[in-house]
């Protein structure tokens, strides 16, 4: 049987607790530490057909958004526009907020070109910009927001969408007027690679596929991955692999020859060795320590 691929995430995935009042909304506003403790499985990589907005008030970690990890610290605000990968490490007093909504949410109330005008939904920007904390303008208006979308009452969506709109021209004013161009188009390169990794990476680990799919040479795509990244295209591949290799280990009791398999290995002793070159310890190893 093929391997699934990586997760499209609709925002059905996430319904509101069972104090909510009934009935399907199209955005989803919580508390982080609420967010991560309902919706475990979130941290490992995945994607969504929606927008999100992360606010990080308290802790630490790392977030992953199309192979670059960024640092999650108060006063961090992430964006996310659909289709995007991410997974994150949260430390375990991370608190902040999160916001899905679908454009449609958005744009029945506000012009729709405004929506992809913004620079943080823009591949050309980076998807965090790292505020003062706690003191800016957008977590008291976030605080309000999750508070009129949050039970027991029924929130009243033109005041969630004010709000929404209020923080995205707000935050839209941290960021620069346009990134340079060679920035932005390395950025764009190395999302696509992403894109192309999270579909393929079972099948195929070389450079060279990924670097024929982008019409680019292999020699390019490493160093276009090494300067935006900080890693070479060979090592992301890897560690996407691996990062699989970890979830399918930590999630299921099958043999590691079948957990080889799924990731497109025919050798599980090759497997093996190369899971203990990049993790540290061996298959078996990983899965005691769970």
């Amino acid at each position: 049987m093929k391997p699934l691929t990586l997760p499209v995430l609709p925002l059905a995935s996430f319904p509101p607790p069972p104090t909510a009042p009934a009935g399907r909304r199209p955005y989803y506003v919580q508390r982080l530490e609420t967010h991560a403790a309902r919706f475990p499985g979130v941290s490992a990589p995945h994607s969504h057909d929606f927008y999100l907005l992360l606010y990080i008030t308290r802790g630490s970690g790392g977030h992953t958004i199309d192979l670059q990890v960024y640092e999650l610290r108060p006063g961090a605000l992430f964006f996310l526009a659909p289709g995007q990968v991410h997974g994150w490490e949260l430390s375990d007093d991370a608190a902040g907020y999160i916001v899905f909504f679908e454009a449609e949410f958005y744009q029945r109330r506000y012009p729709a070109g405004r929506l992809q005008g913004y620079p943080f939904f823009d591949a050309r920007h980076p998807p965090v910009r790292y505020l003062p904390a706690p003191d800016n303008a957008l977590a008291p208006l976030l605080g309000q927001m999750w508070q009129e979308a949050g039970p027991p009452a029924t929130p009243d969506d033109d005041v969630v969408a004010a709000y929404l709109f209020l923080v995205l021209e707000l935050a839209a004013r941290h960021y620069p007027a346009a990134a340079a161009p060679e920035a932005a188009l390395g950025s764009q390169q190395v999302r696509a690679f992403s894109a192309l990794l999270n579909e393929n990476f079972r099948e195929a680990k070389t450079v060279g596929f990924y670097a024929d799919k982008l019409n680019v040479t292999p020699n390019h795509l490493t160093a276009i991955c090494q300067r935006v990244v900080g890693h070479p295209a060979r090592d992301l591949i890897m560690a996407r692999v691996m990062a699989e290799a970890q979830r399918l280990l930590r999630h299921s009791a099958g043999p590691v020859a079948e957990v080889a398999a799924a990731l497109g290995y025919d050798d599980a002793s090759y497997f093996s060795r190369a899971f203990k070159k990049h993790v540290g310890v061996t298959p078996d190893a990983f899965r005691r320590q769970r």
